[in-house]
């Protein structure tokens, strides 16, 4: 390698070999550091990020640039409060390395952070401007008269809330929960307090909470809701169910009982409405207490629909008759894969005597039977077995001197 270098005369600085050498620190981040060094006295007013911009290094190179310079000590930041309360972000440049203690030390010492006293600026902040709106008044002020009274105000929502009664709360709430049933549901306050009173009327009519909430959010348009309030009240008052309230007949009054005193028809009388006295209330049928017969100690239990065992004697009883079943059941099954399989062995049986096999068999035993049968036959006729043989075979066999004896008769 060939080295020529020319030294410059003016316009140039100075960088250690510990800096241009380093070897956690890429080319930008050396190049920010030559570049802030030799800034003039007057250039260290702007932040690093804008003199990394003039020497193109943006985006996630600056960012990776000044990560490196941070983790090895040459660029030292925090963020302050400062002048009418913002935050302002202080950075401190060094072309060697430093410490966390060493530039705690440069903060405190060139007063980097330290709010000025409120003596040292004038009170008013800026100088009176024009005005930034047209010089003519609107149209509502000019017909209306001014009043020295304050306007009225806003009336306060824990007011407002004792104000309203339970009914009300209740249908305001169901009103304003219908923004999670679907999007195009959703309603202000000022909004859901319009359409309260008919909320109101539905619940006086019997209908409850949730059913009011599925009446009104379901079978939504395909096409969404324009308008929210206009198509709740719409169903509000479209659906209403009816009134309730009995209508006002004749009714003939009731024999007052004897164990009834007149006071307590009268109340009863009233609580009607109706002016019609109730008779009084029945009690309430408990049922005896029985002695259950089951097995265990002796217990007692209230008969509902006149049984005589209690429930868990019942239920002992209903699993024993449970298992006796279960077991004809498993016994019947057993016996019919037993005949099953007997059938089966037969079938098999049944099948290889159909082969040749079977017709051999069958005639091997045919041809059995009937020696048996000759046997019995000869020894009734008083031969033996050995005589009948050869009586059998005597008519063919050739006789001594060229004669020959058929079936019993010689020829000379």
């Amino acid at each position: 390698m060939l080295w020529h270098a020319i030294a410059p005369s003016r316009r140039y600085t100075k960088a250690s070999h510990d800096v241009v050498r380093h070897p956690r620190l890429s080319s930008d981040a050396k190049v920010l550091i030559l570049y802030v060094q030799g800034l003039p006295d007057g250039g260290t007013d702007l932040a690093l990020s804008e003199h990394a911009r003039k020497l193109d290094i943006k985006g996630r190179a600056y960012q990776r640039a000044k990560e490196q310079l941070l983790l090895c000590g040459f660029v030292h930041e925090r963020r302050v409060v400062g002048e009418r309360g913002r935050w302002v972000t202080q950075q401190i440049f060094s072309n060697v390395p430093l410490a966390d203690t060493e530039v705690s030390s440069l903060w405190c010492g060139d007063g980097v952070g330290v709010a000025p006293s409120p003596s040292a600026r004038f009170p008013t902040v800026g100088q009176p401007g024009p005005r930034t709106v047209g010089h003519q008044l609107p149209v509502d002020e000019e017909r209306e008269k001014n009043y020295s009274r304050p306007p009225t105000e806003a009336p306060c929502v824990e007011t407002v809330l004792e104000s309203q009664t339970a009914e009300e709360i209740q249908a305001e709430r169901v009103l304003l929960s219908l923004r999670h049933a679907s999007r195009g549901l959703h309603l202000g306050v000022a909004e859901a307090r319009v359409l309260v009173a008919q909320a109101v009327e539905w619940l006086r009519r019997g209908v409850s909470v949730g059913e009011l909430r599925r009446v009104l959010s379901s079978d939504l348009p395909e096409g969404g809701v324009r308008s929210a309030v206009g198509f709740l009240r719409h169903r509000l008052t479209q659906k209403m169910p009816e009134a309730t309230v009995p209508a006002a007949c004749e009714v003939q009054p009731m024999p007052m009982p004897m164990s009834m005193s007149v006071q307590e028809s009268e109340r009863a009388s009233e609580s009607s409405g109706l002016g019609v006295a109730l008779p009084p209330a029945v009690p309430r049928y408990v049922p005896p207490l029985v002695t259950c017969p089951g097995p265990g100690p002796e217990h007692v239990f209230r008969a509902m629909a006149g049984e005589t065992e209690c429930p868990d004697c019942r239920q002992a009883a209903a699993w024993a008759r449970w298992a006796e079943h279960r077991i004809a059941d498993l016994a019947r099954d057993a016996d019919g894969r037993q005949t099953q399989a007997q059938a089966q062995t037969q079938t098999q049986t049944q099948e290889q005597l159909s082969g040749w096999r079977g017709r051999l068999a069958a005639a091997t035993a045919a041809a059995a039977a009937r020696q048996e049968q000759e046997q019995e036959q000869e020894k009734g006729q008083g031969q033996g077995p050995e005589q009948a043989a050869l009586s059998r075979v005597g008519a063919d066999m050739p006789v001594p001197g060229g004669e020959h004896v058929a079936a019993g008769h010689g020829i000379g």
